[in-house]
């Protein structure tokens, strides 16, 4: 296990694929360096890589551009591929375990990407979490993950099994008597509309809530910029340094508020300039 540490590690997690996982990573780092944090990262999808694919992005178009734009130090770590070749389970879980302890050594807040499956490695990050920050999608079947409910009264009726690995990991962290791990759960990709669907879930997420003990965050709504930025390595973060051109738009500024308000959420402030 990782030595004492500074760092609070951010673990953003979800079994499930197309959560949105990497976007909200990437702009979490993005947000905590233009707090003025120092900050590592881990990506822990290095088949995929799609923050390691983002980070190469933004230090390509900072060279290019002859901007600067904050970068955090980041680790990418290739899982095994299962077919006998590569790193071992054991390899894999050494480095993470190494790279947590190297960069929680150096920097405010490391944040984690890890994978959209449930495997041994993927609990092992979630079991070094001071933070966890989960994002389901805005619907019936991405709330499926926290917890089976009562289509009458929408009240919470069994954990998920998400639900009870994170209970599992609150567990191991009282026994080795850490502080209690943190759990964020936060609504992404949110259509603008006020529709029948989007009051149930606020009112079953509240109840979920309450049952599973988990804070509900700002997330962010379905916004194509998010995804257009990728090329660049951008954020809306970035574009008074990155000097894009572009033209800011109202959906811009909510987007960028989003950000914001899913930093405040978590403890952070960026400068109003931001």
């Amino acid at each position: 296990m990782p030595g004492p540490k500074r760092a609070r590690i951010i673990v953003v997690g979800n079994e499930k694929g197309g959560s949105g996982k990497s976007t909200v990573s990437i702009h979490l780092i993005v947000g905590l360096l233009r707090a003025g944090l120092s900050v590592g990262s881990v990506d822990m999808d290095g088949r995929q890589g799609t923050i390691s694919r983002y980070l190469e992005n933004r230090q390509a178009y900072a060279e290019r551009r002859g901007c600067s734009l904050p970068v955090p130090e980041h680790v990418r770590l290739r899982p095994p591929d299962g077919n006998g070749s590569g790193e071992t389970d054991e390899t894999f879980s050494q480095k993470l375990m190494d790279a947590l302890e190297e960069l929680g050594d150096r920097h405010d807040v490391v944040v984690v990407d890890t994978p959209g499956r449930s495997d041994r490695l993927t609990r092992l990050a979630h079991a070094f979490a001071d933070t966890l920050v989960t994002p389901i999608n805005d619907s019936h079947i991405d709330l499926d993950l926290i917890g089976t409910v009562d289509p009458e009264t929408r009240r919470a009726l069994r954990p998920s099994i998400y639900s009870e690995l994170v209970w599992e990991q609150r567990r191991e962290r009282a026994v080795r008597k850490l502080p209690p791990l943190e759990w964020v759960v936060m609504r992404n990709r949110i259509r603008s509309m006020d529709t029948r669907v989007a009051r149930e879930i606020t009112e079953i997420l509240a109840n979920l809530a309450k049952r599973f003990a988990f804070r509900v965050a700002p997330g962010f709504g379905e916004r194509q910029i998010f995804q257009e930025m990728f090329p660049q390595g951008l954020t809306l973060l970035d574009l008074r340094e990155a000097d894009t051109g572009m033209s800011f738009t109202m959906s811009h500024v909510a987007a960028r508020n989003e950000i914001r308000l899913l930093l405040n959420a978590l403890g952070y402030a960026l400068d109003p300039k931001d």
